[in-house]
């Protein structure tokens, strides 16, 4: 069982002892002087590492992450206890099961100036997901993903699922104004709108979440359908790919299940068939059921969707699951899912997750709980961190493997009371993205290269901004499917647009000089 300590209840010291500095004192005993004994031998004292120092260094405890730390100008050299350690921030975050890392931890610069500077060409940087039927030219995408290797600094090639059940495989390789648009590859898997899509490992298949109930597996070599996944009963909203088995992935629906499907047993289908598998691990009622009020007819409790899943960097049996209840998470161990103290059914196992978050961070700014509409994991700098996007447009932050909710982020243009926004992490663990449900058709970027020095416990400033949040106007509509590449990152809107942001100065610096000029042929932020 994965041990975590919960994260503290007590206010970070400054930022300050978390790094290493020349600072006036060292970790070794005071020379004592030595005594005469009787014989005229000199006597020398026994070194005692868990003696009391003589002074202790003075530490001072900073009411906000914007208060300065002063030291005492008149400290010398002191002794400190050698077994004693200074709190980190991996263990003010009860992040200690991480281990800690190589080099010291230091405070990274804001990189607010580099998010400003995405920009986006009216021209090449604009993809139309067209649609299937005669009546309508395009149709409103529902998911995007990148490939690992464009993750990786590869070839960006950007999945694209639509309403009417397409992909479109885009290549987002910044090209000239003039040049056309590289040919796009085109998979038509379903013919219900698809919710999620993702790449395996090493980016030859596609999974794709449906509305039709099923998950379907597709060869983006071949362009040929592999594999059907049924035993949802309703629509199947996400689905993560095993990232240490090449062979499994698990999907989430409405109906409140979860399901694991291995991709090498459980063919149902006969001949040359598409192959059809079952689940080989199923679990019911994941986040629970709602309660329904007593009756004369009884009615059967519905389950509470699952809205998003996802599998951690550093634990390969494990899976980490949000619902559209509350915003309570929940850790499963697919290896051991069941609860072996439950006699009621021998037949049919209960399963428990591992552990779960210990409170509701979505009760904390309203009357009534939230459900959490997508979630994402940090990494590089932002590792041990998981950010979950609330329905009452907040973005909330956990602590990894705890679960424990640290703090929460707002913003007053940020609206995500729709399951279809999403969010996703950069690479490189910096920055974060967000999609809107405001009209306006807006995409919103974190910073969060230091969202876990200044996660504080919730009633201690917990509302001071990460960062100041850099906000694009490029699209109509709501903005719901994003996802990050390495250096660019793409929104989808309703308008059935896909648009890709970049990062360059010289562009974006000439936007702000001549914006009525420079407005015909390029977006900026705002």
């Amino acid at each position: 069982m994965l041990d975590g300590p919960e994260a503290p209840r007590f206010e970070i010291l400054s930022d300050a002892t978390n790094i290493r500095e020349n600072l006036h004192f060292h970790a070794s005993q005071l020379p004592t002087p030595a005594t005469q004994l009787g014989d005229g031998k000199p006597k020398r004292r026994i070194s005692q590492f868990d003696e009391t120092p003589t002074k202790k260094p003075r530490l001072l405890v900073a009411e906000s992450s914007n208060d300065a730390i002063h030291f005492d100008a008149e400290m010398d050299d002191v002794a400190v206890k050698r077994r004693g350690c200074r709190r980190t921030v991996f263990r003010t975050l009860g992040l200690a099961s991480n281990s800690y890392p190589a080099e010291p931890h230091r405070m990274l610069l804001p990189s607010r100036n580099i998010l400003q500077s995405f920009v986006s060409s009216h021209t090449s940087d604009v993809f139309k997901c067209h649609s299937r039927t005669v009546d309508s030219f395009v149709t409103p995408p529902y998911a995007c993903a990148y490939s690992n290797e464009a993750k990786r600094g590869g070839s960006p090639l950007l999945a694209v699922a639509t309403e009417q059940g397409s992909i479109h495989i885009l290549d987002t390789t910044k090209r000239k104004e003039w040049d056309c648009e590289p040919a796009r590859v085109t998979l038509e898997p379903h013919d219900n709108g698809i919710f999620d899509v993702k790449w395996n490992a090493d980016d030859t298949l596609l999974a794709t979440a449906s509305g039709d109930k099923s998950t379907r597996i597709s060869s983006v070599e071949t362009q040929q359908l592999l594999s059907i996944l049924d035993g949802h009963t309703s629509t199947v909203k996400c689905v993560a790919w095993d990232p240490a088995h090449r062979d499994l992935l698990t999907t989430g629906g409405r109906d409140g299940m979860l399901c694991l499907y291995d991709l090498r047993v459980n063919n149902l289908s006969d001949g040359d068939e598409i192959a059809a598998r079952s689940a080989v691990i199923t679990i019911t009622a994941a986040h629970g059921q709602d309660k329904v009020s007593g009756g004369r007819h009884k009615i059967r409790p519905l389950p509470r969707g699952i809205t998003n899943i996802l599998y951690p960097n550093d634990r390969p049996h494990g899976l980490v699951s949000s619902g559209s209840f509350d915003g309570l998470l929940h850790y499963w161990d697919l290896r051991l899912p069941s609860d072996k103290s439950s006699k009621r059914s021998p037949k049919k196992p209960s399963y428990k997750p591992l552990f779960s978050s210990t409170m509701d961070p979505t009760t904390f700014n309203g009357a009534r709980c939230r459900g959490i509409t997508s979630m994402s994991q940090g990494s590089g700098p932002s590792a041990g961190l998981l950010f979950a996007l609330g329905a009452d447009s907040r973005l909330y932050i956990y602590s990894y493997p705890t679960l424990t909710p640290l703090r929460s982020e707002a913003h007053p243009n940020l609206q995500t009371n729709s399951f279809y926004v999403r969010l996703a992490t950069s690479p490189c663990g910096r920055w974060l993205a967000s999609g809107s449900t405001n009209r306006a058709g807006s995409l919103f970027l974190f910073d969060i290269s230091n969202a876990g020095r200044v996660a504080l416990s919730y009633g201690k400033e917990a509302d001071e901004p990460i960062s100041p949040t850099v906000r694009f106007r490029g699209q109509s509509g709501e903005i719901g499917a994003v996802d990050w590449a390495r250096d660019m990152v793409a929104s989808c809107a309703d308008d059935g647009t896909v648009r890709i942001w970049r990062p360059d100065l010289e562009v974006y610096q000439n936007c702000i000089s001549n914006s009525e000029e420079q407005k015909w042929d390029w977006f900026w932020s705002t």
